[in-house]
């Protein structure tokens, strides 16, 4: 597959007719971290998307930055066995995007993407724009338009309130 990057989201928004613009910053936003202290904003607003493999099926799930995917959820989509986080070269291979870079735009056709309802607590949401320098602004409805995807809940239950989840 070839290398995919902002050119490619951004020909995406001009063909879908959506006027976004495209943030760049100076330092890495490669994880949501880091992208929230850049951004100023709240890591749970920062919307990474995760590549997600079950036997050579590609998933994608956009979820908030302050939330994990629950892989045995997403088993229960119908997705076989083993559900599993893909690695750098499986990344690049199924999205065209880098690890930290991948955006839920510009994907690849055929990869089903599911947008976590923990997005759902923010109106306004920043995901990667296809560099681990960049992101666009949106919100979780018109995420979801442009996307084409499935809303469901992929979070990882968080647990009862005080208690430390356990990675």
């Amino acid at each position: 597959m070839r290398t995919r990057g902002e050119n490619e989201v951004r020909a995406f928004f001009e063909s879908a007719g959506v006027p976004k613009e495209i943030h760049r910053f100076e330092e890495s936003t490669h994880n949501s971290e880091l992208a929230a202290r850049t951004l100023g904003v709240r890591v749970g607003q920062i919307a990474k998307t995760i590549l997600l493999l079950s036997e050579e099926t590609a998933i994608v799930v956009v979820i908030s930055g302050d939330r994990r995917v629950d892989t045995k959820k997403v088993r229960a989509l119908g997705y076989g066995k083993r559900v599993r986080l893909a690695g750098p070269d499986d990344v690049i291979a199924r999205t065209g995007f880098a690890v930290g870079a991948v955006s839920p735009v510009a994907l690849p056709d055929g990869v089903p993407v599911y947008i976590d309802r923990s997005l759902r607590r923010f109106d306004t949401i920043y995901p990667a724009a296809g560099e681990t320098n960049n992101m666009f602004v949106t919100t979780p409805d018109e995420l979801l338009a442009l996307t084409g995807g499935t809303e469901t809940d992929l979070a990882r239950d968080e647990g009862p309130p005080g208690q430390v989840p356990i990675p």
